[in-house]
Parts: C-alpha cells; structure tokens; sequence
C-alpha cells in the first residue's frame, strides 16, 4: 500500500512547490496554469499526460481553453503521497 504524507512532509509543502495550493476539504494539492492559448495549454497537457502515464500516477485536471487546472492526490492512499510531490516537481519542470 502507499503511504500518506506525514505531518513534517505535508509542513514542507509550501517550500517545496510553492505554487501548488492544499485543496480546501481534501488531503489533495491543486495548480492553476494559464498559457497563450488552446494551442499551448493542450500541448502542456499532452506532455504532462505522457510523464503521468510513464510514472503511472494520474491527476484530475480540468481545461478550459487557456486555462488548465492539475489536481495530485493517491486514492489508493486515501490523501497526498510522496508520488503526488514526484509528479508535481516533474510538472512543474514542464511548466
């Protein structure tokens, strides 16, 4: 099984992905990402989708043409994992 963050893991998370935001209800971190248009916003898509599938961990995700919303939470842990922090970073090397 995997295992949730612990207390000191979830203090680190505003230093260490500064521009994620705890998801107000849930055990879930959330990134709202705006780009020059439609074009732009599903091609940051498709390459996220590419390194989710290769780390075979899936976020929620919402667009709404230039606009793309990422939600990282592990169902199977019930809350925030340490393979939500891995792909946050990768995106965010993306981004």
């Amino acid at each position: 099984m995997i295992a949730r963050l612990t207390a000191e893991e979830h203090q680190a998370l505003p230093d260490l992905l500064p521009d994620w935001d705890m998801v107000k209800g849930e055990d879930a971190i959330e990134r709202k990402f705006k780009f020059h248009d439609f074009s732009e916003a599903f091609a940051f898509m498709t390459r996220v989708a590419l390194l989710a599938e290769k780390m075979d961990h899936h976020p929620e995700w919402s667009n709404v043409y230039n606009r793309v919303t990422i939600k990282l939470t592990t169902h199977d842990a019930g809350g925030l994992s340490l393979r939500d922090i891995k792909l946050a970073e990768a995106i965010e090397d993306l981004a």
